[in-house]
């Protein structure tokens, strides 16, 4: 008796919807972990970089050294635009520049100056990590330099050995020349405006898709969907009404969340730096147009989850048909946070761009640099989308499929119809 009630209890939970989400799960955490571990691998990596020693000086020999030693040196020369153009036709992190009067400088109680050049790729977490190695090598070689200070003169003001030199950076990012900051502080301003949308998007989807998914169930299993369809309004109506009108409680469901986690990440801000003094700032046909994306984005979800949901026998069904809409939702927003759209690999670039809802939480960032083409073709992609899978609903709503549950199941009842009339 007990082992009959362990078994009936077992088939219960043990069920495609409850096992869908952990195996989710524990793939995005092996999927979080790889991306770590590879995290760890570009950290030993040694950094592409040029340098250009126009002192020649004692401590710029110190410097040059370390440098050279611990990085992959593709350019050493005099001049510094054939050093910058070579750094980044090979892909490299960084021009560094050593002036005549560095070690002259020094000597005289003074940090001496290095100009970098940065070449930024993208704005993701991952996209900073080589820029940091250089920044690491950096301060290995101020290191080096305070050590031969100490040696020379014991004496030496305790305010140089800390700091023996001065950056002068500018960063090359996407068509920009950004002075006075460096990729992981423009990251990291970039990253803090745009994440709050991939993470609104996310919930925004989730919460959204299983609210619509989730009625679709029930509707079946209280049998309300069957009342609905015999009333004198046109399926395609129905369709689109329940698309709209999830979507503008989804609208009101993200303003909300937007707002307080918005509040949340400005309490990490405690950069006073402002974007719009590097022409990076957001104007109000920009966030117009984030506000598109996200709207038509939406209802691109809510459309697919109506055509999904209509494949729900009942309420357990459609908590199983849940899982594509989050699986999507969530591997956009990881992939966007970690890597920038330009540094992703071709397909896995394809893939996130045939995903309707990774536009808006791509558009924040697009927009800081100018990617208008980027963010309009999602808005239109999107609208394609949603056009697409309403066809495809109205479809479904028009036919048996809908109440009976399978195709399979309207051509055994035709064929039944058929063989009573002869």
């Amino acid at each position: 008796m007990i082992g009959n009630i362990v078994k009936k209890e077992f088939k219960e939970l043990f069920t495609i919807s409850t096992l869908l989400p952990i195996v989710f799960v524990a793939l995005v955490f092996g999927f979080v972990g790889q991306m770590i571990g590879s995290v760890g691998e570009s950290m030993q990596e040694k950094p592409v970089i040029g340098v250009v020693d126009m002192d020649g000086g004692d401590f710029s020999d110190t410097a040059m050294s370390v440098l050279i030693e611990r990085a992959e040196v593709i350019y050493n020369g005099s001049d510094a635009e054939e050093g910058l153009r070579k750094v980044r036709e090979d892909n490299g992190v960084a021009l560094l520049v050593i002036p005549e009067n560095f070690s002259q400088k020094i000597y005289a109680n003074q940090p001496g100056e290095i100009e970098i050049y940065w070449i930024m790729r993208g704005a993701g977490m991952m996209d900073s990590i080589s820029s940091g190695v250089v920044e690491w090598l950096i301060q290995a070689a101020n290191q080096e330099i305070s050590r031969k200070l100490i040696q020379q003169d014991s004496s030496v003001d305790p305010a140089l050995v800390l700091n023996p030199t001065t950056r002068i950076e500018t960063t090359f990012f996407k068509g920009k020349e950004i002075q006075g900051l460096s990729p992981s502080v423009l990251g990291g301003m970039l990253g803090s405006q745009s994440t709050v949308i991939p993470v609104v998007v996310m919930m925004l989807i989730i919460l959204a898709g299983v609210s619509v998914i989730s009625s679709m169930g029930l509707e079946k299993e209280n049998k309300t969907l069957e009342t609905l369809l015999t009333l004198p309004v046109r399926r395609s109506h129905i369709v689109i009404g329940k698309i709209v009108g999830s979507a503008l409680v989804g609208m009101i469901m993200a303003i909300i969340y937007m707002l307080g986690f918005s509040r949340y990440m400005s309490s990490f801000q405690i950069s006073d730096v402002n974007l719009a003094d590097f022409g990076l700032a957001l104007g109000m046909q920009d966030y117009l147009l984030v506000g598109i994306s996200l709207f038509v984005a939406l209802l691109a979800g809510l459309s697919l989850c109506i055509v999904l949901g209509t494949f729900a026998k009942n309420y357990r069904s459609a908590q199983a048909l849940i899982f594509p809409i989050t699986a999507l939702a969530m591997i956009s927003a990881f992939i966007i946070m970690f890597k920038d759209f330009d540094t992703i690999p071709v397909v896995l670039r394809v893939f996130l761009f045939a995903i309707p809802f990774s536009h808006p939480m791509m558009a924040m960032r697009a927009l800081m640099l100018d990617n208008y083409s980027l963010v309009i073709g999602g808005i239109a992609y999107a609208a394609v989308f949603t056009a697409a899978m309403i066809a495809v609903a109205v479809r479904i709503f028009n036919s048996d499929r809908l109440l009976t549950g399978s195709v399979r199941k309207r051509a055994a009842l035709g064929k039944l119809v058929w063989g009573f009339r002869r």
